[in-house]
């Protein structure tokens, strides 16, 4: 692993980023966490709980997150999945007004380089 190895990363909050999801194992590093670096150009960054609906509009706009590919390790994603979304996909999807869900405690901070705060808050499922 690159750098989100070495050091500790952040979420929106400026706190320590926590686990997303080990079941199924996501991020970029498929490490259960949204960690990124360099070598993420999709930034995925956005941890968010699927929906039906999500998951039917990314497989429209070509990526395609339901279906199993075993020889990846990837058993395709179901409604309430928890994963790491890149961030312009998530945003790509809250204009059209059915982005999923976020955990902004397991978000990566990088996201907001891409997707105002506000937006994640209003769609946040772990604001107290």
């Amino acid at each position: 692993m690159g750098q989100a190895e070495r050091v500790i990363q952040l979420n929106v909050l400026g706190e320590p980023i926590e686990e997303c999801s080990c079941d199924p194992m996501t991020g970029f590093y498929r490490d259960g966490f949204c960690h990124t670096d360099a070598q993420d150009f999709g930034q995925h960054t956005v941890c968010a709980a699927m929906t039906d609906t999500f998951l039917r509009f990314s497989a429209m706009a070509g990526n395609d997150l339901s279906t199993p590919r075993p020889a990846f390790g990837f058993p395709g994603l179901v409604d309430g999945d928890h994963w790491c979304l890149c961030a312009a996909r998530w945003l790509e999807a809250d204009n059209a007004g059915i982005a999923p869900r976020v955990f902004l405690r397991r978000t990566h901070i990088r996201t907001l380089d891409i997707v105002p705060l506000e937006r994640l808050k209003a769609l946040a499922l772990d604001l107290s």
